[in-house]
C-alpha cells in the first residue's frame, strides 16, 4: 500500500513550539538548519546536536504564527524541551509542548484530496501550502503531511476518509524508509552525527549559516573528514520488525558495524534504514543482531551524496 493513495495519523510524533520575538534568533544558534530559509511556503528538516556533534533529535520545522513548530519522535520532546529551556532563559522566546494542539496526518498520492481542502501543494520537497488553519508540507515526491488544529481533527478525518483509504502508521514509515529519510529515535539519541543519517543530502544541514551547537564537528566532517559510516537502505527476509538501535554485524569485523535507524513491514519482508560502516556495507555481508543473524540485502536510495552540492546550502 505504500505506493497507493492513503492517509494515516502521525501519532508517533509530538510538536515542540518555540514562540516569541526571539524564537528564530534563539534557534538559529541551536539547530543544523538555517531558519533564514524558512517562509510561509518553505519548511525544512533539521537536527539539534550536542557539543560533540551527536544528534539529540531530528525534526521537520516550519513557521507558524509568532514562532516555529518542530515535529519529532514523541519520546524526544520532553528531554529536548528541558534542555532547550536552559539556553532560552535570556531570550524572548517561550518553549512548549503543543502536541495536543495539533492533528497531523500523512498523505500519499493525495494531491487531489489536498486540493479539495483548498491546499494547492507544489511538487517540490519542503514546499508548504496554507489555507485558513490548514497546513500541508511536501516531505518528498508523492508524500505530504497535513497539519490542522486539534479541534478540526474529527471533521478533517471524515473528509479524508471520503477520498482516501485509511492505513496504519507502518505504511507511512515504509514510504519514509524508501525516501531515505532517517530519523533520531529514543534508542538512537546522541548516537549519530547528521552526516551519518545523510541529513546534509536532504536539506537538513546548512554549512553557510554560522555557529550552532556542534557546528564545528559537523563542518569538519563535511570539509575535512571522510565519512566512514552513513545511512543505507536494506531488505530483511523476516517477519519481525527490528527496533531502532538493533546492532548489525559483518563477518569481516569483530564488533558491530552499524545500527538500525528505522524499520517497517513490506509485504512478506522488512525494509529498513541503518547506519553502517561503508567498508562493511560494500562487502554485502551484513547480519542483524549477531554474526549468525539473518542476512540483509542492500537496496538503492533515491538520492546521491554530493559534497560540493551539499555545502552550497
Amino acid at each position: 500500500m505504500a505506493d497507493s493513495a492513503f492517509f494515516c495519523s502521525l501519532s508517533h510524533e509530538g510538536v515542540l513550539a518555540v514562540r516569541g520575538a526571539d524564537a528564530a534568533k534563539f534557534l538559529q544558534g541551536q539547530l543544523t538548519c538555517n531558519l533564514n530559509y524558512l517562509s510561509d511556503t518553505q519548511a525544512s528538516l533539521g537536527a539539534r546536536c550536542t557539543q560533540k556533534g551527536r544528534m539529540q533529535s531530528s525534526f521537520r520545522i516550519l513557521l507558524q504564527g509568532d514562532g516555529v513548530l518542530l515535529a519529532m519522535a514523541a519520546e524526544l520532546l520532553e528531554p529536548q524541551l528541558a534542555d532547550l529551556k536552559k539556553y532560552a532563559v535570556f531570550s524572548k522566546s517561550k518553549l512548549t509542548d503543543e502536541s495536543v494542539a495539533w492533528a497531523r496526518f500523512g498523505l500519499v498520492n493525495a494531491d487531489a484530496a489536498l486540493a479539495s481542502l483548498g491546499l494547492e501543494l507544489p511538487a517540490e520537497t519542503d514546499s508548504v501550502a496554507r489555507h485558513e488553519a490548514l497546513i500541508a508540507i511536501r516531505v518528498c515526491p508523492g508524500r505530504a503531511e497535513l497539519w490542522a488544529p486539534a479541534e478540526q481533527a474529527d471533521s478533517l478525518r471524515g473528509q479524508l476518509t471520503e477520498r482516501l483509504q485509511q492505513a496504519d502508521l507502518n505504511e507511512w514509515l515504509l514510504g519514509q524508509i524508501r525516501a531515505g529519510l532517517g530519523q533520531v529515535m529514543p534508542q538512537t539519541r546522541e548516537l549519530f552525527i547528521p552526516q551519518m543519517l545523510n541529513l546534509q543530502a536532504v536539506g537538513g544541514v546548512s554549512f553557510k549559516k554560522g555557529c550552532y551547537t556542534g557546528q564545528e564537528i559537523v563542518a569538519r566532517m563535511q570539509y575535512l573528514g571522510k565519512l566512514k559510516r552513513r545511512l543505507y537502505r536494506l531488505r530483511l527476509d523476516a517477519a519481525q520488525i527490528p527496533e531502532p538501535g538493533t546492532p548489525l554485524f559483518s563477518p569481516s569485523h569483530n564488533s558491530a558495524i552499524g545500527e538500525v535507524v528505522l524499520a517497517a513491514k513490506a509485504d512478506q519482508t522488512v525494509e529498513l534504514l541503518a547506519v553502517l560502516q561503508a567498508e562493511a556495507a560494500d562487502s554485502g555481508d551484513v547480519h542483524l543482531g549477531t554474526l549468525e543473524g539473518p542476512g540483509l540485502q542492500l537496496l538503492d536510495l533515491p538520492y546521491t551524496l554530493d559534497r560540493d552540492r551539499e555545502i552550497q546550502r
